[in-house]
């Protein structure tokens, strides 16, 4: 257990925790609106900002307090994919244990939702995918069920985090070089 309190492991799951923390609240704030909360998140993935502001206030943190003004890329790419991971896995589990057993309705109208939205672009998915890719979307689609929530938010997140952990890491990346110095 003594490995959860290395400082480059402890702090981005801390951050990682309130990232999904934050949004599973994103996520009740427009179910409270009335709003179909999972095809916004699926269709308009805004939610990705709170990962964004919490991998760049962890990253921060931890070059301020651990390395005392330095960084190195690793230990900000470390540190945005812990933050990242963490934070899509409990937004997703919560969000799924939401759907699953507080308002299972809300899994029906994203479906219903993302059907319609998929009928209502057919033209452009048949000419881009051709008509069979198109039939076993619906497919696929009209059969999907909840548990697969978490991962997809876990691998939507991770592609987004790609560039943007390395832009953060890039950011705040400082280094002494007065080891190179005679």
């Amino acid at each position: 257990m003594s490995y959860f309190n290395h400082p480059l492991l402890k702090i981005p799951l801390l951050f990682g925790l309130g990232a999904g923390l934050a949004v599973f609240g994103y996520f009740m704030g427009l179910y409270a609106t009335g709003r179909s909360a999972l095809f916004i998140i699926e269709k308009y993935p805004l939610d990705y900002g709170i990962h964004i502001i919490l991998m760049v206030a962890a990253v921060w943190y931890y070059r301020k307090n651990v390395g005392k003004g330095m960084l190195h890329l690793w230990e900000g790419l470390t540190i945005c994919y812990v933050v990242n991971t963490v934070g899509a896995l409990l937004a997703g589990w919560l969000i799924y244990g939401f759907i699953t057993y507080i308002q299972p309705s809300l899994f029906t109208r994203y479906i219903n939702d993302l059907m319609a939205f998929q009928m209502g672009d057919k033209a452009a998915m048949v000419k881009q995918f051709g008509q069979e890719a198109y039939v076993a979307l619906l497919k696929q689609t009209k059969e999907s069920r909840p548990d697969v929530i978490p991962l997809s938010m876990l691998g939507k997140k991770t592609l987004y985090t790609i560039f943007v952990a390395l832009i953060i890491s890039l950011l705040f990346r400082k280094q002494d070089y007065s080891v190179l110095k005679p």
